[in-house]
Parts: C-alpha cells; structure tokens; sequence
C-alpha cells in the first residue's frame, strides 16, 4: 500500500515538471507575436490565447506586407502618370495652340500684329532696293555731267537716262525756253529755282513713302498687343469667377495667350521703329544728293545764261 502511494506522488511530480516547460513556452511565442504584429492583429478579430497556435503567427506578416507592398508599386505608376499629363499640358502651352485657344477678338488683335510685321518687312525689303538703286544711278548721273559746261551737253551726256538730275535739267531747259528774249536774268534764275524746288519736294515724297505707315506701326502696335492684353486677362477673371476655383492651372492658359498678344506687339513695334530710323537717316543721305543735283542744274542753267548775254553783248559791240 505504502509502494502504491510512493508511486502514484512521484507520477503526479513527474507529470507537472512536464506541463511547466510547455506552459512557459505557449506564454513566450503568444505575447511576443502580439507585441511585433499590433497593427496587422489590430484589424483581424480577437483570437483567444489557447486556440491560436505558435505557427500560425508568421502567417499573418506576409498579408499585413501585401497591402503596403502593393501601395508602393502603385505610387510610383500614380507619379508617372501624372508627371507625363504634365509634360503633354506643357507641351500643348505653345504659341500656336495659345492662339486657337484664345478669344476672337484676341485672335483678332494677334493676326493684325502678324499683318503689321510683314508689312513692316516687306517696306524694308522694298525701300533697300529702291534706295539703293536711286542713289547708285544718282551717283554715275552727277558724275557724268561733271564736265558738262551746258545745259544740253549735260542732256546729251546722260542720254536717255531717267532720274531726279535729268528732271531738274529738263526744268531748267524748259524755264530758259519759255524765258527766250527776257534780259532780266535773275527773273529766270528765280522761276527756275521754283521748279527746282518743286521736283525736290516731290522726289521727297516719293522716296519716303511707306515711311509714315512704319511710324504708324512702331508707335501703335504696342498698345493694340497692351488692348488684347487687357482683354483676354478681363475673360481670364470671368472664367475664374465662373469655376470658382483660385487654381494656377486655371488662370495660366489665359493669362499666357493675353501675353502673347504683347509679345507680338513689341514683335511688330520694335522692328518698325528700327527701320524707320534706319530709312530716315538713309533718306537724308539720298536727298542732300537731290541737293547737289539741283545746284548742278542751276549753275549749268547760269553759265548759259552768262553765255547767251555775253554772245548778244558781243555782237550788239561789232
């Protein structure tokens, strides 16, 4: 009876020193999931601490790490897609799609800016050769009848000739003519001066045609760009106010295309007011050449003057 006794105590220790060990174990891999996973085990329902197993806590890492993986390999396909509409937007914001995009009286002002400026070239394009040409032949004229001591060997020298120096001749010629037995010489010289000066101011005229309009457009077009300008600003406000939205990326485009219209006419302007300085100095040039022309004429016409009245003096002394 005692050896019963002995042997049931010492199964019943036995037993114990084996469910300790176990215990101490399932404690430790319970409370050390719980404290890695919070956030994963926060959203999953309550687990009671016997019926969740040491192996099914790694488990549970992987499906917390999905989501988080799957957001960062979406975040960077989120960032390119925006940064290519982006890059497109930049791209649409060019000077031609700002001008379909624009008003219609914007559209207006920009295409009258764009006629300004090429009339504004063509008058360059045209005066240089023009200009160019008349005091190239002015030149070789003033040159050829350098020698000349009448007026009709200077006729004769520039032959068939037409320019300013052979209207001043024909002038002079024509005044001598209408003048023939007239003794008061300064009475001639006077009327011959008169269309002398008339042909100066005509060739005046003429070569400065063309100079008004640059004047025109040099000192209009940046206020007509300014006029756009305000207008298309004025329709940018108005959309603002309908979409009720401060946005950057709403009043940009407007505010751009109203700008263009300054842009091209400062284009138009700053050219115009180039050139026509540029023709004014040129012309200035051309016309004391017109000068030199008209007092060649004159002394010509004098000297046949003096000729004719020493000739009649000669024979009136014989």
């Amino acid at each position: 009876m005692n050896m019963s006794r002995h042997r049931a105590t010492f199964a019943v220790i036995s037993a114990l020193a084996m469910l300790s060990p176990t215990t101490s174990s399932l404690a430790q891999q319970q409370t050390a999931p719980a404290a890695q996973q919070t956030p994963a085990l926060s959203q999953a329902p309550a687990i009671p601490a016997q019926a969740a197993p040491p192996v099914q806590a790694p488990a549970a890492a992987p499906s917390a790490a999905a989501p988080v993986a799957s957001d960062a390999t979406a975040a960077p396909a989120d960032g390119g897609r925006l940064l290519k509409s982006t890059a497109v937007a930049l791209r649409e914001l060019s000077p031609w799609s700002m001008f379909l995009s624009a008003d219609v009286l914007v559209k207006a002002v920009m295409i009258g800016l764009a006629f300004a400026s090429l009339v504004t070239w063509t008058i360059f394009i045209a005066k240089m050769i023009e200009l160019s040409m008349i005091r190239g032949k002015l030149r070789r004229a003033l040159a050829m009848i350098s020698d000349a001591r009448s007026l009709a060997e200077a006729q004769f020298a520039l032959g068939a000739r037409r320019n300013v120096l052979s209207a001043l001749l024909s002038a002079a010629m024509r005044e001598a003519r209408l003048s023939a037995g007239i003794s008061s010489d300064s009475g001639i010289k006077e009327r011959a001066a008169s269309s002398f000066a008339e042909i100066v101011r005509a060739e005046a005229r003429r070569v400065r045609l063309g100079m008004g309009l640059l004047a025109t457009i040099g000192a209009t077009s940046p206020f007509v760009g300014l006029f756009g300008t305000v207008w298309g600003i004025m329709n940018s406000f108005i959309g603002i106010s309908k979409s009720q939205t401060t946005n950057l990326a709403v009043v940009a485009p407007g505010i751009a295309e109203a700008l263009l219209a300054t842009a091209l006419g400062l284009v138009a302007a700053i050219p115009a007011v180039l050139i026509y300085n540029h023709f004014a100095r040129v012309t200035k040039g051309y016309l004391e050449l017109v000068g030199r022309a008209s007092g060649a004429a004159g002394r010509l016409l004098s000297r046949d003057l003096d000729r004719t009245h020493g000739a009649t003096h000669s024979r009136a002394a014989e």
